[in-house]
């Protein structure tokens, strides 16, 4: 059996409620907790998701120490963006005035900013 925070039939709806056909990383995370709530074995749990132990250990960590929250991906994960929000707005410009030819956007991209 894990040991995890008690998840109170609320709780249960509340982390059951946000299915949809390709669930995001939240609701799995949610989706395992209410598993592991049921009973079902940190071995199962790893096949099901297809996760590390590592990976469990830190989503029931999470879970543990910040609840709900927990479930979310922080801030700054991902690549960084190429371009500040001006130069986003100029090149959506760039790309009104030529639609059909975005080769000469990215080549104005190209000059203005390397």
């Amino acid at each position: 059996m894990i040991f995890i925070r008690k998840i109170n039939p609320l709780l249960s709806k509340l982390l059951d409620s946000n299915s949809s056909p390709k669930p995001t990383s939240s609701e799995q995370r949610a989706h395992c907790l209410i598993l592991a709530s049921q009973g079902v074995k940190k071995r199962e749990l790893m096949n099901i998701f297809r996760i590390s132990y590592k990976t469990l250990y830190k989503w029931f960590t999470r879970w543990e120490l910040e609840g709900m929250i927990g479930l979310y991906n922080k801030p700054g994960r991902g690549e960084e963006a190429l371009f500040n929000s001006s130069q986003k707005a100029q090149i959506k410009d760039w790309a009104k005035q030529e639609p059909k030819q975005l080769k000469n956007v990215s080549q104005k991209v190209q000059e203005a900013w390397g």
